[in-house]
């Protein structure tokens, strides 16, 4: 097993690179901050995405997929660290030895111009909010400053993941009744985000997978795609800005809308106060459901398709 300890922050990892890689969880560290979160190890496999239930007729019909092994955060983003890429200012006043130049030259969301908790707090509760161009750039400010390439989860990995090797409804079964068990929704959130990390987590570490918030995929949404989804690693490049697929729910969904293979979409009625024109690229200023939880992939891409990945331009929304 070979060990790398790196100078980025990154607490530990260790793995073989074999067709039988070994990897472990490990707790990154922003650099110069004392701001961590934690990654659990997701093996690569195959499973059967999606439902034939004719009751979701965009879950149909189930497919097998094949995904590559990665990391995924044990926990959705939280506003500590979101807060620091949010507020160069505010990353700046809580960084030892001030903000590199390459971390200080990444274009930042707006501030934003009413208060993005919605009166619901920060202390360790999942930041909500953001676009998925907001939750890119997120990931792309991680990046800089710990050299890893984190990502947002595509539609595939996320279902795989959250279904750790299940088959129903949900990861414990087709009882609704243990939903309150693992997750924050309508029934029990007293209309609001919840600390991460308080109820239960799915058989693979996972935390609030469903409810709290929902969560960004990169996939661009189509009903039908599952009919001509491929079999590797599939994901539906997004070409328009709207929908995008969301997945696990929030504290403000109902149970009978919470499942592995449901799947929810971006909206533009989520920006329907937002008095600019172009409307912000950065923020939804209706959507205190929505948030984020990242991956690594175990074998990152090229720098080059790192950049590429990291630089799409935002869509102009009107």
């Amino acid at each position: 097993m070979k060990k790398y300890f790196a100078a980025s922050g990154l607490v530990l990892m260790s793995f073989q690179l074999n067709e039988n890689s070994v990897f472990e969880a490990y707790t990154q560290k922003i650099p110069g901050t004392e701001v961590t979160f934690d990654m659990t190890p997701i093996q690569g496999g195959t499973f059967l995405m999606g439902s034939n239930d004719p009751k979701f007729p965009d879950q149909n019909p189930a497919h097998e997929v094949e995904i590559d092994a990665f990391w995924m955060g044990i926990h959705e983003v939280t506003w500590d660290a979101f807060e620091l890429f949010l507020d160069k200012h505010y990353e700046e006043s809580m960084t030892e030895g001030g903000v590199e130049e390459r971390v200080d030259g990444l274009t930042r969301p707006s501030l934003p111009y009413l208060d993005m908790t919605f009166g619901m707090g920060k202390e360790g509760k999942p930041a909500v909010g953001m676009t998925q161009y907001g939750a890119l750039q997120y990931c792309h400010w991680l990046y800089l400053k710990t050299g890893i390439f984190y990502r947002i989860p595509t539609e595939a990995e996320w279902e795989y993941a959250v279904r750790a090797g299940s088959k129903g409804r949900f990861f414990f079964g087709e009882d609704p009744s243990k939903l309150n068990e693992f997750a924050w929704t309508e029934s029990n959130s007293q209309g609001s985000t919840q600390p991460v990390g308080k109820k239960k987590p799915n058989p693979w570490g996972l935390y609030d997978i469903y409810g709290n918030v929902q969560e960004w995929t990169i996939d661009l949404y189509e009903a039908d795609f599952y009919s001509r989804s491929g079999k590797d690693n599939p994901f539906n490049p997004a070409d328009k800005l709207y929908p995008h697929v969301v997945r696990g729910g929030s504290f403000k969904t109902p149970e009978d809308q919470i499942g592995s293979a449901i799947r929810k979409t971006s909206d533009p009625a989520w920006k329907r106060i937002d008095p600019q024109i172009p409307k912000s690229q950065w923020w939804f200023p209706e959507a205190p459901f929505i948030g984020l939880r990242i991956v690594r992939p175990l074998n990152p891409p090229s720098p080059e398709e790192i950049q590429a990945y990291y630089n799409q331009a935002p869509i102009a929304d009107y």
